[in-house]
């Protein structure tokens, strides 16, 4: 079975030694690219297409997405939340959250998708434990409505979290979707955060061998 999954690409452009993007590693035991260094991110929970986003992605990103867009930002957004503490919505009141939102909603924000760019689709290839059809976001840290730097409320499942600079981010053990992605939110920072991608780079595994194709 392949789920749907989602995950988030925070960029700071506020390091004297240039962009920096947020990754943790995940734990030697897990079942799912153990001990690697990743972005945040997971599977698409059921609730996140019952969330009232503040605003969804915008511009190319909500076309390329479609229907799946809403669900898709919000399950990025609820696992950077889980993952790291760090909140990217919209300060006000959010009286009735679904399940699995009640301590975002209780930080006082809503999820805001508006400053979310999809940049990279990838399907887990054939043999791993779990498989993913997985939308890769990349999103500015000035958006956050919180401080960077704070990961005290991260759950755990990334340790260590760190900001790593772009220039130096491939040197550490990553999987190798990790890898490319990184290549395209390198790229698209250097041109300032505000840019989409004129196509996407989808790396298809639902055949026979590996396809890599641009969404335009």
């Amino acid at each position: 079975m392949i789920r749907d999954a989602a995950s988030i690409i925070v960029v700071r452009h506020d390091r004297p030694e240039g962009p920096a993007v947020l990754l943790g590693r995940r734990a030697a035991r897990a079942a799912f690219m153990p001990s690697k260094f990743v972005f945040p991110g997971g599977a698409v929970d059921a609730a996140d297409a019952r969330v009232p986003l503040a605003a969804p992605p915008g511009g190319e990103s909500l076309r390329r997405l479609g229907e799946m867009a809403p669900a898709l930002a919000a399950a990025a957004i609820r696992e950077l939340w889980e993952e790291t503490g760090l909140i990217l919505g919209r300060r006000g009141a959010w009286p009735d959250p679904p399940a699995g939102w009640q301590g975002f909603a209780a930080a006082g924000s809503r999820p805001d998708a508006a400053g979310l760019r999809f940049i990279f689709r990838a399907i887990t290839p054939p043999g791993a434990p779990r498989r993913f059809d997985a939308r890769f976001f990349l999103a500015d840290a000035g958006l956050l409505c919180c401080d960077p730097d704070d990961l005290s409320r991260a759950d755990g499942e990334l340790s260590p979290l760190q900001w790593v600079p772009l220039s130096r981010a491939r040197q550490l053990d990553l999987p190798f979707i990790t890898e490319l992605v990184l290549a395209e939110a390198l790229a698209l920072s250097a041109e300032g955060p505000a840019r989409e991608p004129s196509s996407v780079p989808f790396l298809d595994t639902r055949g026979s061998g590996v396809v890599l194709e641009r969404l335009r």
